[in-house]
């Protein structure tokens, strides 16, 4: 089981990045995959999820309504599309699969992990 971050990099406030996970070694349009991202000096936080048919959702409300994940599950690959960025989304964003789950914020409950990607915001 892989799972490949990409799509980081530095923008200024207001900007856009689109981060992509990438599976391999698995099926991953029959599991839940969330999105996290921990922040020098601080905790992981559970970002955003979608359920392995994509029909459900969930957002941190410090990103809602400018976060959307998505998912293409023929490319077996999960998108977070990050609009309207601000300096405190600076962190490394790291993807996760939740196996036996419908998904959830909750980083305990994913079973794998990719690397992460690295965001920074920044004027």
């Amino acid at each position: 089981v892989q799972l490949q971050a990409s799509g980081g990099g530095s923008v200024q406030p207001g900007g856009s990045l689109r981060l992509s996970c990438a599976a391999s070694g698995f099926t991953s349009r029959y599991h839940a995959i969330g999105w996290f991202r921990q922040a020098p000096g601080k905790e992981r936080e559970g970002v955003s999820y979608i359920s392995s048919s994509g029909s459900t959702t969930d957002y941190a409300d410090s990103v809602k309504g400018r976060f959307t994940i998505s998912r293409d599950n023929a490319k077996n690959t999960v998108y977070l599309q990050m609009n309207s960025l601000k300096s405190e989304d600076t962190a490394v964003y790291y993807c996760a699969v939740d196996k036996g789950g419908l998904g959830t914020l909750e980083g305990r409950w994913y079973d794998y992990w990719g690397q992460g990607t690295e965001v920074t915001v920044s004027s």
